[in-house]
């Protein structure tokens, strides 16, 4: 575990040397399984460490309605690509008030997947200062470049990610990456990766295929 912690505290004090204009705006990307919010959960205890005031956020708290996700079929992975989150809403209720010309009065989340509904959660306010952490899929999107003031993509082998996935139990898929089961999942992620190419757009990639050894690899043009 310390190759683990060493990590993380390099990449907090990566994110703690620039300046929030008046908040950082940071993601944490990678594939279904890849381990991005215990991994941005314990990059964000880091921080904290450092004295940071730092907002965790994630875009399950922004998907889209069932009808939505689902309208080019349950399994398709054009759908999981395109039609999983409203980013329209990620933008005017969490990034675009944390950003230069902002509010500062956010809300982390605006629906709920399970209930397939929609939220109502009152506006925080955050302090100049802080550290967003946005964990998910699909951060690098091209709408989201120029968005994100640093970011980072966890590379992991769907060798890897979809066991690990599916080990959280029912519901989440067969450890099998070639089973049906999963096609919209890593069909949709490889989609993501034609388009988007988020390991070129990412500031760090980190290679998270051994939890207990991740390494930094190549930095991206950055985000």
């Amino acid at each position: 575990m310390k190759a683990r912690q060493t990590v993380l505290e390099e990449l907090a004090a990566r994110l703690d040397a620039q300046s929030a204009r008046p908040v950082l705006r940071v993601a944490v990307d990678g594939v279904d399984g890849a381990g991005k919010t215990t991994f941005a959960d314990e990059l964000a205890a880091c921080l904290r460490d450092l004295s940071r005031e730092v907002i965790r956020a994630s875009v399950d708290g922004f998907h889209h309605p069932r009808f939505v996700r689902y309208q080019r079929g349950r399994g398709s992975p054009e759908g999981f690509y395109r039609d999983s989150y409203d980013y329209d809403g990620l933008r005017w209720a969490l990034l675009d008030p944390l950003s230069s010309d902002g509010s500062l009065r956010y809300r982390t989340a605006i629906f709920d997947v399970d209930a397939d509904q929609p939220v109502s959660q009152a506006e925080l306010t955050a302090q100049p200062g802080s550290l967003l952490i946005v964990d998910s899929l699909f951060l690098h999107r091209p709408e989201f470049r120029g968005v994100w003031d640093d970011s980072i993509f966890l590379r992991v082998d769907f060798a890897v990610s979809v066991p690990r996935g599916a080990a959280r139990g029912p519901g989440f898929g067969s450890p099998d990456p070639q089973a049906e089961i999963n096609r919209r999942y890593t069909g949709g992620n490889r989609l993501y990766f034609e388009e988007a190419n988020p390991e070129q757009w990412a500031g760090v990639v980190v290679d998270h295929n051994d939890l207990n050894a991740p390494f930094i690899g190549s930095s991206g043009a950055g985000s």
